[in-house]
């Protein structure tokens, strides 16, 4: 680490000279009770990238009805799945850090953040320059990009270094969707889960989150960007895949098909066999953990299926540290 020279007396210490890694994921309350989630979900649905309505038509609907009647239905689907370390999401992003930082050593300083709730963005990003990092790649771990994630990722970013006298230079990851080290980790993740079966599913879907139609009409690439990966990853693994899109909400039509619909048909048409799995999320979270693992199977037989199976997100996994030290290199590179 650097120090500049000939400061005035009084002058703070100023470090320089290092290199910094930001790992971004969606977010998370800051435990599993109401009055936390309701927090979460007030930043998390006043972002204007996530819901693209004028605030004067939204913002009563959002504080009159949403934040009175959906965070305890969500703090329940918390508590089913929430560790000693905090939420599923918050353990599997700092892991993934933690083992990078380790490969990194002091080349690298790496930290996370989340988009909504704690470690905030802003907080990270000024311990990052803190510590002497005026080179900070930022890391929003969406394979697939979208205008409700990587980019209110970057609004967050360039926000809290607008408010910064010394701006350290920033690079961002790229979307990942069609990359060949991605494709190749979704295969070898995948076909392990499958191969740990005790069963040869009908059906095998990847479920992808789901996004308002509107978004798509308007030029966001992710629609696109999920069929592809579906594309690269079905002929890289020789087998068909069904591709279904969760988390509707709202009265607004959304991305089709929907996951629950779709594991509902495939039961009621003779498929009592499947395997299911996100290959738009980096770490498992809520949406997999409680929608798919637990909604999803219940869905499953409830409509007459017989065996269901989810298989985890890449984690902190050997194949999925692997592969986010391959785009963390690729894109530190003149750096390191």
């Amino acid at each position: 680490m650097q120090t500049l020279e000939h400061l005035p007396d009084g002058h703070p210490p100023v470090a320089t000279g290092k290199v910094g890694l930001l790992l971004v994921n969606l977010g998370t309350p800051d435990g599993p009770d109401k009055q936390s989630v309701k927090r979460y979900l007030k930043e998390f649905l006043s972002d204007k990238r996530v819901v693209e309505i004028p605030d004067i038509f939204w913002q009563p609907i959002l504080r009159g009805v949403i934040l009175n009647t959906r965070p305890a239905k969500s703090a329940e689907a918390y508590s089913l799945v929430w560790t000693e370390d905090g939420s599923p999401l918050a353990l599997y992003t700092r892991r993934q850090a933690e083992a990078l930082d380790e490969k990194y050593g002091d080349t690298v300083h790496v930290d996370w953040a989340m988009r909504y709730g704690n470690p905030s963005i802003a907080s990270r990003l000024q311990a990052l320059k803190d510590a002497g990092c005026d080179r900070i790649l930022v890391a929003p771990l969406y394979p697939q990009y979208s205008g409700a994630t990587t980019a209110s990722v970057h609004d967050a970013v360039f926000d809290a270094v607008k408010a910064m006298r010394w701006h350290p230079a920033i690079r961002t990851l790229p979307p990942y969707h069609d990359d060949p080290a991605y494709i190749a980790a979704l295969k070898s993740s995948v076909e392990a889960g499958l191969a740990a079966l005790d069963f040869e599913p009908d059906a095998v879907i990847a479920s992808f989150h789901g996004m308002p139609k509107r978004t798509l009409e308007l030029g966001d690439p992710y629609h696109c960007h999920c069929q592809k990966t579906a594309r690269l990853l079905s002929e890289a693994m020789g087998r068909e895949l069904t591709i279904a899109f969760q988390s509707r909400f709202g009265p607004a039509k959304w991305l089709e098909p929907a996951t629950d619909m779709t594991l509902e048909e495939l039961a009621k048409d003779g498929k009592k066999k499947v395997a299911i799995f996100a290959p738009g999320f980096s770490s498992d979270c809520l949406e997999t953990c409680e929608e798919l693992a637990i909604r999803g199977k219940e869905d499953f037989e409830e409509a007459g299926g017989e065996r269901f199976a989810y298989i985890p997100c890449l984690n902190d996994s050997d194949i999925g540290i692997d592969l986010l030290d391959t785009l963390m290199r690729r894109e530190l590179a003149g750096w390191v």
